[in-house]
C-alpha cells in the first residue's frame, strides 16, 4: 500500500490498523521473497564483498589525498578502518582531540543572514559542504547554505495555518529537523504537529507525516537507515520508515514535553522529557525503555556522543555526561556558562543547545550567556574540563560540529527556540559558522574507553 501511495500524500499513524510487528513482518517477508535465489550465507557473503571493497576504495582514495610518504598497504587500511568501526560499534572509540584545539578566532567567525526570526534548528549535511537551517519566521522556513562561501542556495517560503497542503513548506515555527547519513532525506517538524520529509539535493518535499497530537520537538535518522525517530509535546516517540512512507511504531513514558531527541546506528533512540526530570533510552525492538535522572530542572537539550555516552544540558545550568549503562550521571557542571541577574535574583544561564563531535572527547554547549563554551571530556567521560569560550551573541538554540571537526555551527536567535522568556535585542537571528583550529601534532591514538 505504501509503494503505491502519490509521493505527496500525508501518511498519518491514526489510521494505521495493523500492528507494528505484524507490518514489519510483512516486509521482511516481501523482501525475503525478492531474494528467494539467494541463501542466508551467499547474502552475507555477498555484502561482507560489497563491504570490504567500498572500504579499500575509500582508504586508498584518502591515502593518495594525503600524499602518504610511508607506503601503506591496503590490507593495513582496511584491517585498520575495521578495527575502528568494531570499536564504534561497541561506543569505545574515542579521538583525542580536544588538546589540540586552539582558541578560535572571533574575526574568523562567519555570519550568514537571511531568517527574520530567530533560528530553531540546523543541520550539516554528511558531506560537510551544506547547512540547513529553519526558523520561527513564516516565509522563510528552510535554508540550505554552502558552507565554502556562504551563499543562500533554497529558501522554501512558508504560508499561513491550514495552507500546508496548496504551499510547500510549514505554517509555524519549524522546532526539529534531522538528514540522514547519506544525506538523501531532511525531515522537519513544527509546532502544527507536522512532519515533513525533503529530497535535500533539490529541496522538494516528499511527504508529510502526520500523528502527532502535539508540536514535534525532536527528529532523528537511524545512521545507516532511513528509519526517522521523532519526540512531540504530546510525550511520545514515534518510529517512520521513510523510504517505505509508513508509519512503523508509538512508544509512550515521559510524564512532560519531550524537548530533544538523538539517535546513531544501534536500533534505539535517547530522549530529553523537559520537566519530567528524565532522559529515556528506547530500546525499538524490545519495545522497553532505560530511565536517567541527575538534573534539578528541565533537561532542554540532548545528543549521543557515541553509542555507549551521552550528554544533556538543562535549564538549571548544568551539562551532564552520561553512560548508557549507569542511571547517574559520570559527570556534572553546574553553573556551566555562570549567573545571570534575573529580576533581583542569581539564577544560572540555561543550557539551550549541546553538540558533540561524534566518537571524541570535544564537546560544545550554548546558552545566552554571549558565548559558546567549548569542553573536554576525561578520561572515561568522568569528567567535563572546559576549554574556550567563542563570543556569540544571542540564545544559541542549535549546535553542530561537522563531521572532520573542521568548523561548528551555531544557530543563533533574539529569542529562546522553544518560547519568548527573553528577547536579546542586540542579537542578530544568524547562523555562525565557527572554524576550529588544531595545534598541529602528531596523530593522536585512538583510545578504547571501557567504562
Amino acid at each position: 500500500a505504501a509503494a503505491g501511495r502519490p509521493a505527496d500524500e500525508e501518511v498519518s499513524s491514526d489510521s494505521e490498523t495493523e500492528s507494528p510487528s505484524l507490518g514489519r513482518r510483512r516486509r521482511q517477508e516481501a523482501a525475503a521473497e525478492d531474494e528467494i535465489d539467494e541463501t542466508p550465507q551467499e547474502k552475507k557473503l555477498r555484502l561482507a564483498k560489497l563491504y570490504l571493497e567500498e572500504l579499500r576504495k575509500y582508504e586508498e582514495e584518502r591515502a593518495a589525498d594525503e600524499e602518504e610518504e610511508e607506503t601503506t598497504y591496503p590490507a593495513d587500511l582496511i584491517g585498520n578502518r575495521l578495527k575502528e568501526d568494531v570499536l564504534e560499534q561497541k561506543g569505545r572509540l574515542q579521538r583525542l582531540v580536544a588538546k589540540d584545539v586552539q582558541p578560535p578566532d572571533p574575526a574568523s567567525i562567519r555570519v550568514l543572514r537571511g531568517h527574520q526570526l530567530p533560528v530553531t534548528c540546523l543541520v550539516i549535511s554528511p558531506d560537510d559542504k551544506f547547512i540547513f537551517s529553519a526558523s520561527k519566521d513564516g516565509t522563510v522556513i528552510k535554508c540550505k547554505w554552502d558552507v565554502e562561501s556562504g551563499k543562500r542556495l533554497c529558501v522554501v517560503p512558508g504560508g499561513k495555518k491550514g495552507t500546508e497542503e496548496r504551499n510547500m513548506g510549514h505554517a509555524s515555527h519549524v522546532l526539529c529537523m534531522a538528514i540522514s547519513s547519506d544525506g538523501k532525506y531532511l525531515a522537519t517538524g513544527d509546532r502544527n504537529k507536522l512532519i515533513m520529509i525533503w529530497d535535500a539535493e533539490a529541496c522538494k518535499r516528499l511527504h508529510i507525516f502526520t500523528g502527532h497530537h502535539d508540536a514535534v520537538s525532536g527528529l532523528a535518522f537511524r545512521k545507516g537507515t532511513h528509519q526517522l525517530y521523532s519526540a512531540s509535546h504530546d510525550r511520545c516517540v514515534k518510529v517512520w520508515d521513510v523510504a517505505e512512507n509508513a508509519y512503523v511504531e508509538t512508544l509512550f513514558g515521559h510524564q512532560d514535553v519531550i524537548t530533544g531527541l538523538d539517535s546513531l546506528s544501534r536500533e534505539c533512540c535517547v530522549t530529553a522529557g523537559g520537566r519530567d526530570g528524565t532522559l529515556r533510552l528506547w530500546k525499538i525492538p524490545e519495545e522497553s525503555q532505560l530511565v536517567f535522572c541527575g538534573h534539578q530542572g528541565s533537561i532542554d537539550c540532548i545528543q549521543l556522543i557515541n553509542e555507549e555516552h551521552m550528554v544533556s544540558g538543562a535549564d538549571d545550568g548544568s551539562v551532564a555526561l552520561w553512560g548508557l549503562t549507569k542511571k547517574k550521571p559520570l559527570a556534572v557542571a553546574r553553573q556551566a556558562h555562570g549567573m545571570q541577574d534575573s529580576q533581583g535574583l542569581q539564577e544560572p544561564y540555561w543550557i539551550s543547545a549541546v553538540a558533540a563531535l561524534r566518537n571524541s572527547d570535544l564537546l560544545a554547549t550554548g546558552s545566552h550567556s554571549t558565548s559558546v563554551k567549548l569542553w573536554k571530556c576525561g578520561e572515561g567521560f568522568r569528567k567535563l574540563e572546559p576549554l574556550w569560550d567563542i563570543p556569540l551573541v544571542g540564545f544559541v538554540n542549535s549546535l553542530k560540529f561537522s563531521a572532520t571537526g573542521d568548523f561548528l555551527v551555531a544557530g543563533i536567535g533574539q529569542e529562546h527556540r522553544l518560547g519568548r522568556w527573553w528577547r536579546i535585542k542586540e542579537a542578530k537571528n544568524s547562523i555562525c559558522i565557527i572554524p576550529l583550529r588544531r595545534r598541529a601534532t602528531a596523530p593522536s591514538p585512538e583510545a578504547p574507553n571501557n567504562s
